[in-house]
């Protein structure tokens, strides 16, 4: 295969959008992971157990899912930029008012709306990465973002435990949401450089409804979907409930849990383009099995009551277990797409936010039962997929050059 070579000042120009990129990944990401840890704190103002307070996960999480197969279509037709900033706005907005919030139903409220408005943010970045980008090049730019997303989520838990009793629940919305804001006004220069690189692409909704069937027509789309899914109802059900799970269990501040919570993100953070580089110099074949069943013996490793001073390894070896799968699975839904790049990636964001909420939904229902139940459950569910991953992406080696 002939190695596409980028222009220098092009591709320093690609180079500082992706940053910006993966600056407002982590943003978004940042905010949407605040908040399990302070479940029990937001138990404690609003009055409300912490079983209906973990609902505010879901309520952002669902609609997040759900809005962007409507922003993918949305910036196919308009382009990605307008629906971008739009989104981006939206979410700044809302995370601000989301501050004003008196009681659990709003709060609710406002978190459903925020994950409505900010589900265009993510996937278009995504699916902009897949055009800026060779496919041969593409692991490490998309290890950029997918880095941000599991530094948000690293800082985003310990960062949001931490901060609260210094400047309230509601200085930490406020916090998130200006920096929304400041993103905005830094994208804004290279809005061009975005608007030139993935022009819109007309349709009706026939050909919407056929670009579905063709990347779900392929067992190669299929797969990835699927996997998509899976993987992102375990990590989900897991994380939302370690910040519980570590309070009760080993009797800490909520300060702690966020301490302890450290670990998770960490690796994605530091390693996310490295992974990225190794899936496209060795293939997806060799990572991904290996990502599933490390995030599986991690849960295993919960189950075996590690003594507190190892549970930030323990996380960050679940954080590994999501950064060696979604990544890059996202590398290779960005060769399903075509001309529709923001069709497949918002599917894949669909996909793996529906997967998100439910998972958060099903680890919850499972609780009464107890936490090693539920552990047991995700635990063994993770292991057979990973398993049987060997075979089923055995096919995704990098191209002979």
């Amino acid at each position: 295969m002939i190695e596409t070579k980028i222009p220098p000042t092009r591709n320093k120009a690609h180079e500082r959008l992706l940053r910006l990129l993966a600056l407002a990944t982590f943003i978004i990401f940042f905010q949407a992971y605040m908040v399990a840890p302070i479940i029990p704190t937001l138990s404690l103002r609003m009055h409300a157990p912490v079983e209906t307070v973990g609902l505010i996960v879901p309520a952002y999480l669902i609609p997040y899912g759900i809005a962007t197969l409507a922003y993918g279509l949305l910036a196919d037709r308009v382009g990605i930029h307008r629906v971008m900033f739009a989104s981006l706005g939206a979410f700044s907005i809302l995370t601000i008012l989301t501050a004003t919030a008196h009681s659990i139903d709003q709060l609710a409220l406002w978190r459903l709306l925020t994950g409505i408005g900010a589900s265009g943010v993510v996937p278009l970045a995504l699916a902009l990465v897949g055009r800026l980008y060779p496919y041969e090049q593409r692991g490490r730019a998309l290890g950029w973002i997918f880095g941000a997303m599991a530094g948000g989520m690293a800082f985003g838990a310990p960062v949001g435990a931490l901060v609260v009793p210094a400047i309230g629940w509601q200085g930490l919305f406020l916090l998130a949401g200006g920096c929304g804001f400041v993103l905005l006004v830094l994208l804004s220069s290279s809005r061009p450089l975005i608007a030139s690189a993935a022009q819109p692409v007309m349709g009706t909704l026939g050909d919407v409804l056929r670009g579905y069937k063709e990347l779900l027509g392929t067992a190669r789309g299929r797969r990835t979907y699927a996997y998509v899914f899976l993987n992102s109802i375990f990590h989900s059900g897991v994380f939302t409930w370690l910040g519980v799970y570590l309070e009760r269990h080993y009797a800490l501040s909520p300060t702690t849990v966020g301490l302890a919570l450290l670990g998770y993100g960490i690796p994605g953070f530091l390693l996310g383009p490295a992974i990225g580089r190794a899936a496209d110099r060795w293939g997806r074949a060799h990572l991904i099995p290996w990502g599933l069943l490390a995030g599986g013996l991690g849960v295993g490793l919960l189950l075996a009551d590690p003594p507190l001073i190892l549970v930030p390894l323990v996380a960050a070896l679940l954080s590994l277990g999501y950064d060696m799968t979604q990544p890059l699975f996202g590398g290779i839904v960005t060769a399903l797409g075509g001309p529709r790049a923001g069709q497949a990636m918002g599917l894949n964001v669909f996909t793996l936010f529906i997967g998100f909420g439910l998972g958060s939904l099903a680890f919850g229902a499972l609780m009464p039962a107890g936490f090693s139940i539920a552990f047991g459950i995700f635990m063994v569910a993770e292991l057979v997929i990973g398993l049987l991953a060997f075979a089923a992406f055995r096919s995704e080696l990098p191209a002979p050059r």
